[in-house]
């Protein structure tokens, strides 16, 4: 998983973790255990309600509560009206 990282270095990122929560930053760095250090990040909390984002700054996620890491165009998301959707939570990963 890490050796694709590099290409995400410095570009906005989603983590989803084992618990559910996503969180988006911009990639500054990880280590070899996928430690992941986000910058300029918040979290995006689902809810019937719609979607609230925490703003959190500099953010450190420890590699094993990682589940998913993806590049997010930012051009794209700008233009999503995050007040209009309404989605449940995502639960935490089952094996």
């Amino acid at each position: 998983m890490a050796s694709g990282l590099e290409s995400f270095v410095s570009s906005t990122v989603s983590v989803i973790c084992q618990d559910g929560r996503n969180f988006i930053g911009t990639l500054k760095g990880f280590d070899q255990t996928v430690n992941i250090i986000l910058d300029e990040s918040h979290e995006r909390v689902y809810s019937l309600n719609g979607i609230e984002q925490v703003v959190l700054g500099l953010h450190i996620i420890r590699g094993d509560n990682v589940a998913m890491i993806g590049q997010i165009d930012e051009t794209i998301d700008s233009r999503i009206d995050l007040s209009s959707i309404r989605a449940e939570p995502l639960g935490p990963v089952v094996y």
